[in-house]
């Protein structure tokens, strides 16, 4: 994958994306501030923005602009992503209990194969 095709590769600085979001460069530092968004630095240490950061710019923006506090739309972002988070661990969960429930069922008809040949092999010696 090239890099600039991966979305958490920091390309875009704080210019860029202030004229891409329409939002003052004042704006991205406060929010990196607060911790709602921390974007990657440069070796000069210019910040440096991913594309998923800038979907995440653009979501906090929107909320800014409906009357939200920053320290507010912080936390909606931490509980979003704690919820993907979740989200993503009972996938796994259902993934794995599918493959539990398949294996179970294997075995237990394995099992009754052999109690067959067992009971056959019984009634076989009397």
């Amino acid at each position: 994958m090239e890099p600039f095709e991966d979305e958490n590769i920091p390309l875009f600085t704080v210019g860029q994306v202030a004229d891409m979001l329409a939002v003052k460069q004042a704006f991205l530092r406060r929010i990196d501030e607060l911790q709602v968004v921390s974007p990657q630095r440069s070796a000069g240490r210019q910040r440096r923005y991913t594309r998923v950061e800038i979907r995440i710019i653009r979501q906090v923006a929107s909320m800014a602009d409906e009357g939200m506090t920053l320290s507010a739309i912080r936390r909606i972002i931490e509980l979003e992503q704690q919820l993907a988070e979740v989200t993503a661990q009972r996938d796994e969960l259902a993934a794995r209990l599918s493959e539990v429930s398949t294996e179970r069922a294997q075995l237990t008809h394995q099992l009754h194969v052999l109690l067959g040949r067992v009971s056959r092999d019984r009634s076989e010696e009397e």
